[in-house]
């Protein structure tokens, strides 16, 4: 009796262990009834009410509950509950707050996806970060103080390094006006920027530019740097010459241009040097010296005494 008792044990063990193969044959051969995952926004901050969202496609109308839980799968927050869903493509928002209205932790999170009707429940795999604290910028500064923009592929950018607090793309701003937001949003990176606001190039000066950060869940630093830099095209020093008749002077030419033109008077030239020298005209009064590169001139007054 308990030899046939031990043989019933072993054959009902057999045929459970047959039906359980061939239920996971059988999900392993069915589809999933959701499809096309695509996650529209993947951090979030409550702090500058920017939202997460994810997009999925349900291959059969179902009766949906959808939550958001966190690294330990426990719920945080429920965005629908039993709710009849046709086939088709959906999108699920959360706001970054728990079921009870507080704002969550900063952390990872993941969408859950209830369907009544199927007794399934997947867990999308596609992490959700949330994210409050402000990024800042450590630290700024230019590769060289003074640029030139005039196309002529000498010292035509000024190259700003930067390093952030966290991951987060970098702003720029001159007099207010944002110029730069940089594609990269790496902590440690560098921008360039070609004296431009609008697309229209900003006229010779010293400009401040201020350094600041936008993280990827939106959250802007507050904690700045600030980069004085020198726009020049052409400049003459000093800005008033008096000299004798048919006496020798120079004046000084800041420009990264290989060569410029010159004129004084009836006369004129081309020079590369930094020091230009000339010979004051033979005649008593007061002559304009002017200096022209690429479009770009300075001039000051030369008195003939």
């Amino acid at each position: 009796m308990q030899r046939i008792l031990s043989t019933a044990v072993i054959v009902g063990l057999l045929a459970a262990t047959a039906a359980a193969f061939a239920v996971t044959e059988r999900l392993k051969l069915t589809k999933s009834p959701i499809t096309g995952t695509k996650v529209v926004r993947a951090y979030l901050s409550p702090r500058v009410h920017t939202t997460a969202a994810v997009n999925v496609r349900f291959r059969h109308g179902d009766v949906v509950t959808a939550t958001v839980v966190d690294s330990g799968r426990h719920l945080v927050d429920t965005l629908v509950f039993r709710v009849r869903m046709p086939k088709g493509r959906h999108t699920f928002t959360w706001n970054g707050r728990t079921d009870l209205g507080a704002v969550a932790r900063d952390g990872t999170y993941r969408f859950e996806i209830h369907l009544a009707n199927q007794h399934r429940t997947i867990l999308l795999p596609n992490p959700i970060a949330l994210e409050t604290k402000l990024p800042a910028v450590l630290d700024a500064g230019a590769v060289r103080s003074a640029f030139s923009p005039d196309g002529d592929h000498q010292s035509d950018t000024v190259t700003i390094h930067y390093k952030l607090s966290d991951d987060a793309h970098v702003l720029v701003y001159v007099n207010g006006h944002q110029i730069i937001r940089s594609r990269s949003h790496k902590p440690k990176d560098k921008i360039a920027w070609g004296g431009k606001v609008d697309g229209r190039l900003l006229p010779q000066g010293t400009y401040v530019l201020t350094i600041g950060a936008v993280d990827l869940a939106g959250n802007k630093a507050v904690k700045l740097q600030h980069v004085a830099v020198d726009l020049r095209y052409i400049t003459l020093s000093p800005k008033d010459v008096r000299v004798k008749r048919g006496a020798i002077f120079r004046v000084g030419v800041s420009t990264d241009a290989k060569r410029y033109h010159w004129s004084l008077g009836s006369r004129k030239g081309v020079s590369t040097v930094s020091r230009l020298k000339l010979r004051a005209p033979s005649a008593r009064g007061t002559y304009r010296l002017t200096v022209t590169e690429d479009g770009h001139s300075d001039h000051i007054a030369v008195t003939v005494r």
